[in-house]
């Protein structure tokens, strides 16, 4: 009985020699492409690269390792309560990580107390560095836990990273400040802002960009006019109803977040309200959430899944580095502080002028 063909195919497949004695390269520099390495000339790159298509060479971890390579695998420990957050950060990550053929392992720790206990299974995982997103990225008790591991870390959207770990962010108070000043460049003059949860710092620098912004413009920072969130589409519920029930309600709301910028649109249609005619409403991140209610946000895009491929990214380097016994690439900063952009979509406009104020004028 003859064989199957598959069978002899995978006992036939291309080796990494074999890709390396087509390109004209030694199986190291092979290596150094399959694993995204920087030090490979871009001509010897494609060389490499149309070798392993002309072959259809799959590289397995053995074959790493046969290179000179190493395998490699990093844990992922998140809380985020934003689903859509949440999976724009996956995206990226498990993107980048596929890109550079290393292994991503993904571990949940939604209970506070038990972030040790995530920890310790992840390095059990013979886990080599981990990503932290927000609001783990700003957990002091889980940052002490990974430092005493001895393990690299890359935490995200975070504005107080220790000075052993690495960072990515984007500068959350400017941010604010813009699009504060932007709703004020509208017309506006009562300004509602939902915070996030206390537990990050790009909570708190969000509202100092919002109140530098008031001041900037000469409007009253009324405290009134600031209600908490817990980035949260629930919470957004609860926050839009105290804005709206003020004797003197904002003529816009600035959501630290998407989830709460949506539930404000959701709270203002139940009231009657036309958005953006009788209430404009903005938000924060740029999720897809943005872009599936109507009317569209009007946000700050935060780059959510550009910054989780620079994290993923940061932390090969410097995994690979320390295997090879290495400082990191000074070429490579060890915080990286991420481009944002305003969005302006349909849910922004300058304020409907009110009777009283048109009687007052005249």
């Amino acid at each position: 009985m003859k064989e199957p063909r598959a069978s002899r195919r995978q006992r036939n497949a291309p080796t990494i020699s074999d890709v390396a004695k087509l390109a004209g390269v030694s199986p190291m520099t092979v290596s150094r492409v399959i694993n995204n390495e920087g030090n490979v000339r871009d001509e010897t790159r494609e060389i490499v690269q149309t070798a392993i298509a002309e072959l259809n060479y799959a590289p397995s971890a053995a074959a790493r390792a046969l290179a000179g390579g190493e395998e490699i695998r990093i844990g992922l420990l998140h809380s985020n309560p934003s689903f859509a957050y949440l999976s724009e950060f996956l995206v990226g990550s498990l993107d980048q990580a596929s890109r550079s053929n290393v292994q991503l392992v993904v571990e949940k720790c939604d209970e506070a107390g038990l972030e040790g206990t995530a920890i310790e299974h992840l390095m059990r995982g013979r886990i080599d560095g981990i990503v932290l997103p927000p609001p783990l990225s700003d957990s002091a008790a889980v940052l002490a836990a990974l430092e005493k591991q001895d393990v690299l870390v890359v935490a995200v959207a975070t504005g107080r990273a220790p000075d052993w770990a690495m960072a990515v962010s984007i500068d959350d108070e400017q941010a604010a400040y813009d699009m504060t000043r932007h709703l004020g460049g509208l017309g506006h003059r009562r300004i509602g802002f939902i915070t996030g949860n206390r537990n990050q710092t790009a909570s708190g620098e969000r509202l100092t960009g919002y109140r530098r912004a008031l001041a900037e413009l000469g409007l009253p920072d009324a405290p009134e006019l600031v209600a908490e969130g817990l980035f949260t589409y629930r919470s957004g519920l609860d926050a839009a109803d105290q804005l709206l029930d003020l004797t003197d309600p904002p003529t816009a709301i600035f959501a630290s977040n998407d989830d709460m910028a949506a539930a404000t649109v959701a709270i203002a249609h139940r009231r009657g309200l036309d958005v953006p005619g009788d209430l404009t409403v903005c938000g924060f991140d740029d999720t897809a959430l943005a872009t599936t209610i109507w009317p569209e946000l009007t946000t700050i895009r935060q780059p959510v899944t550009e910054m989780s491929r620079t994290a993923v990214d940061l932390l090969i380097r410097a995994i690979r580095a320390r295997k090879a016994g290495r400082v990191a690439d000074p070429e490579h900063p060890r915080h990286v502080t991420a481009d944002y952009t305003l969005v302006r979509r349909q849910s922004d406009a300058a304020p409907r002028q009110r009777p009283a104020a048109r009687r007052s004028g005249r």
